[in-house]
């Protein structure tokens, strides 16, 4: 699926109007994610690998064995 996306910014980017905050785009199939500096450039996910991201980071327990 190409462009264009309904980018969304996350809320813990605060509310200033600069360009570093993390966006994502949602689609039928799948989770884009970018950085707003870098605007053609993006990951794309399902939700759930980003869910379990999302909750090994929330834990701190990235690299952790």
């Amino acid at each position: 699926m190409r462009g264009p996306f309904n980018w969304q910014k996350s809320s813990f980017s605060g509310t200033d109007s600069g360009d570093d905050c993390v966006e994502l785009a949602p689609t039928p199939t799948s989770i884009r994610i970018r950085e707003s500096d870098t605007p053609t450039t993006h990951l794309t996910t399902t939700p759930t690998p980003l869910h379990a991201l999302l909750t090994t980071l929330k834990a701190g327990t990235l690299g952790r064995h």
